[in-house]
């Protein structure tokens, strides 16, 4: 009856851990990246039933209770739920995003909630851990803004035209060409057209100023209502005041007609090829993983790309807390990018939220507690016939 008592006492141990498991994925029903484990079960050693000791095989074999070994995590993946935060990032399929703390061990975790710290660096959150990422030798580096505030302009170079300019008109004109110089300042340009098909047939004379002032002429051709490959386009030299000569190209080529229409024309100042100087609006990751900064000119670049890794078995991981992991076994561990050899693609904005399912959660507590009632009460029993036989051996 002893060994009952002890078989109890571990059945309540054992319960007791099993709920705790329990309770720890409950409470982590709302953490990111959080992954839920459960309890592995097994029954503890047996021996011989007979008190002689002599063995019998497995007939009379009498079991010593539960024992519990460690817990299993399931990386099942969690939702992806929007959050508005471009940096704010989770991993469609296989991966986890490489951190560094400050004592430069590496970490991995599934809850991208990421910022910019004061020093430009990409950090966690959550603990301030850097997030890495690969840089040009595929070397784990730091994610840093620096140096990137801006977006150097660039002058204009070609400007394009748009719409029919009718064969019977005797001329047309065009205000508000914009042009960006050298040192990002805009200029407004106005294009003349003046028709001299009596002189060569299909031509219209071009005349480039600014303010009144002559900047550069030249000549396009039409045949058949199409501009001629040759002479589709007007190569100029603007100087604006102070600076270095601009030459510029007004390109006519591609979707500019000139077919009789009442001499109504609708040729217009379509696009220019340059851009003043930005500042940074904003920072995001693509799909592959790829920095994207944006510019208040409109301009974007790409940036590092950031590290992940993964791992072929669950022995090789361990969670640690603050929603990161450890490798155990480097062995079993990959490095790589998203969208490539078996990783994950990146989302911008969303965070993986944790994958507990609450009504298994539910079902499982209600296993453990009747365990526990029921070792509890095996407990009792085992006490009372104790008790019982004492009271025999008093009388």
């Amino acid at each position: 009856m002893l060994d009952s008592i002890y078989i109890g006492m571990s059945g309540l141990q054992g319960y007791s851990r099993g709920l705790k498991v329990i309770a720890n994925n409950t409470a982590n029903m709302n953490t990111p990246g959080f992954k839920s484990s459960s309890l592995q079960f097994g029954d503890m050693f047996y021996s011989n039933g007979d008190q002689s000791g002599t063995s019998r095989g497995t007939f009379g074999q009498l079991g010593h209770g539960l024992v519990t070994g460690g817990t299993t995590l399931n990386f099942r993946q969690g939702e992806l739920r929007q959050t508005g935060n471009t940096l704010d990032l989770a991993i469609d399929g296989q991966g986890l995003f490489t951190l560094k703390d400050a004592d430069g061990k590496i970490h991995y975790t599934r809850a991208g909630q990421f910022e910019f710290n004061s020093s430009g660096v990409l950090v966690n959150r959550l603990d301030g851990s850097k997030v890495m990422g690969l840089d040009a030798n595929n070397i784990l580096s730091e994610i840093s803004v620096n140096g990137v505030h801006t977006s150097t302009g660039k002058q204009s170079n070609v400007l394009k035209f748009i719409g029919n300019l009718s064969s019977t008109a005797t001329d047309q004109t065009v205000t508000g060409v914009k042009v960006i110089d050298s040192a990002g300042g805009e200029h407004s340009l106005t294009v003349k057209m003046t028709n001299t098909n009596a002189t060569t047939v299909g031509s219209w004379k071009v005349d480039v100023s600014e303010n009144g002032v002559a900047v550069g002429t030249g000549q396009i051709i039409f045949q058949d209502g199409k501009p001629q490959a040759a002479n589709s386009k007007v190569a100029i030299n603007f100087t604006p005041a102070g600076l270095s000569s601009i030459p510029l190209v007004l390109d006519f080529s591609t979707d500019v007609t000139s077919f009789g229409s009442s001499n109504l024309s609708t040729l217009a100042f379509s696009s220019q090829d340059g851009f003043a100087a930005g500042t940074l609006t904003g920072a995001s990751f693509d799909a592959a993983g790829v920095l994207v900064l944006a510019y208040s000119n409109g301009q974007t670049s790409k940036g590092s790309k950031l590290a992940l890794g993964r791992f072929d078995t669950l022995d090789a991981v361990e969670a640690v807390g603050s929603n990161e992991f450890d490798a155990t076994d480097a062995s079993a561990w990959h490095a790589g990018v998203a969208s490539e050899n078996g990783f994950g693609a990146v989302k911008s904005g969303m965070v993986e939220i944790s994958n507990v399912d609450l009504s298994q959660e539910f079902s499982d507590l209600v296993i453990m507690q009747r365990g526990y009632q029921a070792s509890s009460q095996i407990i009792t029993t085992a006490n009372e016939m104790l008790q019982e036989l004492f009271s025999m051996k008093g009388k």
